[in-house]
């Protein structure tokens, strides 16, 4: 638990900016201070980050965008690339005047890039992004079987072939039956969808956005080495029980980026930034938030490695 009092969510606001290529951008404020995009991740919404919002509303102005494609904000349109979200992201910060961000997986990458072309960003947090040294077909070759099944209306199967393509679930999924997987995936979509009130975003309605996260994620497959230009200050997160194919990135960007930092919390795994749920009952936002409180109100830094 923090010491500082947390605001209430009713204090939550909703504003939309339109991006470069004329999609709407919706973003939601919380708080007051110096301003603070975060980004959500993949499988979510922007308020899969309320907590982490809160634990900084006392001391930052909060803002909370749905990437494309999710939430409020409108479709990704044609020709989908990093590009387009660091268009999202500037139309964000010139509306807010913010000039801090934090990203998660997916949105990590899309922020580190946006860090190397937006001087209005002075310093960027990023947990665990979604980079790969090397374009390994397991981990971006997925995307064509996950089109052919998400055509087909097989949900399930879908998802069940993002999960294990990306290596997300536990060692045991890599032994059990696919169909079994489907089957218990189908299952937990049901129960969801059962108890979903209007509007709230579930796997259902969130996982053709995975089509695209594999694009990004193609896109960027082996370009740790343009981040050496990036001139703001960058804080590089990640857990001990996270994805185990980040962790290479997570060190090459260390040796890679002029004016770095890095922070590995013991215990936590890839989902800790977000908010507490059955899909991710190991969510600890208030710790990642304590560090992001340290780093966006630190001095700058003279340049550490």
């Amino acid at each position: 638990m923090t010491t500082h009092e947390r605001p209430q969510a009713a204090e939550l606001t909703t504003s939309f900016v339109t991006s470069d290529d004329g999609t709407q951008i919706a973003f939601h404020t919380i708080g007051h201070g110096p301003g603070i995009v975060l980004l959500h991740g993949s499988m979510e919404t922007a308020r899969n980050h309320l907590a982490m919002a809160q634990e900084l509303a006392d001391a930052f102005t909060v803002h909370l965008p749905d990437r494309r494609g999710r939430g409020q904000s409108g479709p990704y349109g044609d020709g989908y690339s990093v590009q387009k979200e660091v268009e999202d992201l500037d139309a964000v910060l010139r509306e807010t005047g913010a000039h801090y961000v934090f990203g998660v997986s997916a949105s990590g990458v899309a922020v580190l890039q946006a860090a190397r072309v937006l001087p209005r960003i002075h310093k960027v947090a990023v947990y665990e992004p979604a980079l790969i040294l090397e374009d390994i077909p397991q981990l971006t070759g997925w995307v064509d079987r996950f089109d052919r099944e998400m055509a087909e209306g097989k949900v399930a199967a879908g998802l069940v072939t993002s999960m294990l393509g990306l290596r997300l679930g536990p060692p045991i999924m890599n032994v059990m039956p696919r169909g079994l997987l489907t089957w218990l995936t189908g299952l937990l979509m049901k129960s969801e969808d059962k108890n979903a009130k209007p509007g709230d975003a579930t796997m259902r309605t969130l996982a053709p956005t995975l089509h695209y996260e594999g694009v990004l994620l193609a896109e960027m497959a082996g370009t740790a080495d343009i981040f050496a230009d990036v001139q703001a200050e960058v804080l590089l997160l990640g857990g001990s029980k996270g994805l185990p194919f980040l962790k290479p990135a997570l060190s090459r960007l260390e040796k890679t980026i002029p004016n770095v930092q890095r922070v590995e919390f013991p215990g936590l795994d890839h989902g800790a930034s977000a908010d507490v749920s059955k899909a991710n009952t190991a969510g600890r936002p208030e710790v990642v938030a304590a560090e992001l409180r340290r780093f966006f109100t630190s001095a700058a830094a003279t340049g550490t490695r």
